[in-house]
Parts: structure tokens; C-alpha cells; sequence
């Protein structure tokens, strides 16, 4: 399913049953009802960067997200990759990690970009248990994700 916010510059697809569900200091999130682990969340923060690059390599900037922003500190975190790519000339940094809790793993994949004076993340993913049958629509969830620049 296709979310396209034009007012805030940037377009995904989500899968087929998931629901919008709101979530503080989110902008939007989608969610499986049957598997709550399994999400997509894009939130954006202003900055006065104006390339990704210009804070950092893709792992190191990656790295730092991962461990303070999306994922609780009691959790025990692990970067699998993080990479850039070019989709139109802007720069994306795009990374796969695991968050492991006391009761469960969640594996996750998650996107970054810097444009129209914001800094935008996509992350989304599931239980570990549930990878191999979800990682193929992550992926696309991930791959699908693009900004607008406005002029």
C-alpha cells in the first residue's frame, strides 16, 4: 500500500494489513495487529545539514542511530551493514541491525536522508523468528522510500 505525504516531501509502500496506528514523536507508523513487532515508522527532525554525508560514513552514522535513537538503551544492539546509495542525486544511507530484549529479538532495516532542511528516517522490521518470512518485504519497504525536494 502507497503513502504519499506531498506536504512533507517523501513517499513509501507499506504491506497489504498493516494499520495506521499513532505513535508520539512519530510521523507516521503502519503496524501488523497480529505481529506488533512487525512496523514501519518514518519520522523527520530539522537540521541545518544538508547532505547525510555530511555526518559521517553510512556505519558510523548508522551505528550511533541504532544505539541512541532506535533502540532502548537496555537493549543489546548489533549493525549487520549499513551502505549509501544514490537514488536522483540525494544520498541515502541504508542499514540492517538487530535490538535484542530479555524476551525477544526484533531485526530491523532502516534508511536516512537529509533534504528540505529535515532529517528523515524509515525503520521497520520484526521479530527475529518471523526474518525469513518478512525480510523480503522489509526490503522493499526500505527500497521504496524517496523525498520529494521542494522547490
Amino acid at each position: 500500500m502507497p503513502v504519499i505525504d506531498r506536504k512533507a516531501g517523501y513517499s513509501f509502500v507499506y504491506p497489504f494489513g498493516w494499520q495506521e496506528v499513532s505513535v508520539q514523536g512519530q510521523d507516521k507508523v503502519y503496524k501488523d495487529v497480529i505481529e506488533p513487532l512487525e512496523s514501519v515508522s518514518i519520522n523527520m527532525i530539522p537540521t541545518t545539514k544538508e547532505d547525510i554525508r555530511d555526518l559521517g560514513p553510512p556505519d558510523q552514522v548508522a551505528e550511533a542511530l541504532v544505539r541512541k535513537v532506535l533502540s532502548p538503551p537496555t537493549q543489546k544492539t548489533k549493525l549487520i551493514e549499513a551502505k549509501e546509495t544514490d537514488i536522483d542525486g540525494r544520498a541515502y544511507y541504508t542499514f540492517e541491525f538487530t535490538a535484542q530484549a530479555p524476551n525477544f529479538t526484533r531485526h530491523a532495516l532502516g534508511t536516512i536522508t537529509i533534504a528540505n532542511g529535515k532529517f528523515y528516517t524509515l525503520a521497520t522490521g520484526a521479530n527475529e523468528r518471523r526474518w525469513d518470512k518478512m525480510k523480503d518485504r522489509l526490503h522493499t519497504i526500505v527500497d521504496s522510500f524517496k523525498i520529494e525536494t521542494k522547490v
